[in-house]
């Protein structure tokens, strides 16, 4: 990862080094309970003063990713991401079997809305067009490992929302419609930072990086069924393609 110095309206030159020091960890040039570099190498590797090393390493240990032992340095704490498949058949709980003991989703809200042109172009409906809106946030163990906001068609799935808040599952829901079984259409994945609510309700420190993904699902017949926005905490979790 390439640094550059902090410019007004830029991202903090701090940041920049806690993402590469996420980016070692991620990457595996770093594993959990090696000791990392001392503040005065990290500081020549990054031509940052130790200051600004010293703020990059304390929100890295905010967000539980290294520990600092006194005497010792500055180590490895949690280099294990849970690994999240995407294929033609994408489901949260599916994906994440076997990785943790308990899964939720909290329902944070729901609306009706005008379809957006992205999201009317990711539904094949004109823009306008009525959609329901869903918002939640999936956890394992009770860590947050997801803030998803997912489209579907108003006119096919009126009171999908209220479906799902009864059988917590969009499978069930979309079985519940008829839909026996539905495929990914195409999933789109980029990574940014994490906003003030993103921050918040994934329990993350400011700064953190999030896989980004945009889905596209479709039933049976090669029909739109729904569009979501997920967001999941690149500390914690890996999309495997």
């Amino acid at each position: 990862m390439t640094i550059t110095r902090d410019v007004a309206g830029g991202i903090a030159l701090w940041r920049q080094i806690a993402d590469a020091i996420r980016l070692d960890i991620v990457g595996g040039k770093l594993a959990e309970g090696d000791r990392l570099p001392t503040e005065a190498l990290l500081a020549e590797r990054f031509s940052a003063n130790r200051h600004t090393v010293r703020r990059a390493l304390a929100v890295l240990a905010d967000e539980g990713v290294v520990g600092a032992e006194q005497g010792r340095g500055t180590f490895v704490r949690s280099a294990r991401r849970l690994s999240y498949p995407i294929g033609k058949r994408t489901r949260f709980s599916e994906g994440l079997a076997g990785q943790a003991r308990a899964l939720a989703t909290q329902h944070l809200g729901d609306r009706i809305e005008n379809a957006s042109a992205t999201v009317a172009a990711a539904l094949g409906i004109k823009p306008g067009t009525k959609v329901v809106r869903i918002e939640g946030v999936s956890s394992a163990d009770g860590r947050p490992l997801s803030r998803a906001t997912t489209w579907l068609p108003y006119r096919r799935f009126a009171d999908f929302a209220q479906r799902v808040i009864e059988r917590r599952s969009f499978t069930a829901v979309f079985a519940s419609y008829g839909i026996a079984d539905y495929v990914r259409s195409s999933t789109r994945i980029s990574a940014r930072h994490a906003d003030v609510e993103e921050t918040k309700l994934l329990d993350l420190a400011p700064g953190a990086i999030l896989l980004v993904s945009e889905a596209i699902d479709v039933d049976a017949e090669g029909v739109p069924i729904s569009y979501a926005l997920s967001r999941f905490p690149a500390a914690r979790m890996e999309l495997v393609v």
